[in-house]
């Protein structure tokens, strides 16, 4: 059997990937992160599928999950909010699957920071205003960040910051960013990314923390600070530019 990490999106039922949706709807058994996965997916499990909310369970209650599959010879589907690869905690998960001898496999899942970006309506990397984008988030009462990995450090060059898990600590988040953004620099922040229930705050440093408290919004959000959000005057990219059709045809440059 293999245990298949699922990225199910950033909320949105039909933003899942045809592959994962594949899996989903082939796996014996199916193990869930609570209200962070639409609903409407798990009625892709087959009929007589084994569905487990994994929200209130240990790593050791998950990890017998995967066990009494093992033993079963049954698929698992282990669907995860986003992109399995960002904040998932399933580093610890494949890790006890490496000592117990059980395969699995990664599943790509549009990660929410690109949700929150397209409900802006905005392409994080603009033509000499933004080409990095740096996903982070702070410590609070989860794990503690890793030296040099604090935000006055990480925004030091000024490049796209885009924080998880941040937004109760969005005071903080500002204080931070400010010396190096300054207080004009645009700010947004978007909770429920894609849902039905999406809220979008846009603002700069300045204002973004007090319309966060007063829209109450203390989880599931995205904050991006970054000039990017608001820039109207760059240059067009070279990627369709006349120069590199010349090049193209000159046999300079590959496709």
């Amino acid at each position: 059997m293999t245990v298949y990490f699922i990225g199910a999106g950033p909320g949105a039922a039909d933003l899942i990937t045809l592959r994962g949706l594949n899996l989903l709807s082939s796996c014996g058994v199916c193990l869930y992160a609570g209200s962070l996965v639409p609903e409407e997916l798990l009625e892709s499990c087959p009929a007589d599928a084994r569905r487990v909310d994994t929200s209130t369970l240990t790593l050791d209650e998950i990890t017998a999950e995967y066990e009494q599959a093992h033993r079963g010879g049954c698929d698992v589907a282990r669907l995860h909010s986003g992109d399995p690869t960002l904040w998932s905690a399933v580093a610890e998960q494949m890790r006890r699957l490496d000592t117990l001898g059980i395969d699995y496999q990664l599943v790509p899942g549009v990660p929410a920071f690109t949700a929150a970006a397209s409900s802006l309506g905005r392409e994080l990397t603009v033509p000499e205003v933004g080409q990095t984008v740096v996903l982070t988030r702070v410590a609070n009462r989860a794990t503690a960040m890793p030296p040099g990995e604090d935000l006055a450090t990480l925004g030091a060059s000024g490049a796209t910051i885009v924080l998880h898990l941040a937004a109760r600590e969005i005071d903080r988040v500002v204080a931070e960013l400010l010396p190096g953004y300054g207080p004009d620099c645009p700010a947004a922040v978007v909770a429920y990314a894609s849902r039905s229930d999406e809220r979008v705050l846009r603002g700069t440093l300045a204002d973004i923390a007090e319309q966060v408290h007063q829209s109450g919004i203390v989880r599931t959000a995205v904050i991006i600070v970054s000039r990017v959000l608001t820039a109207a005057s760059f240059p067009d990219s070279h990627l369709y530019s006349c120069a590199r059709q010349e090049l193209l045809a000159s046999g300079g440059e590959s496709t």
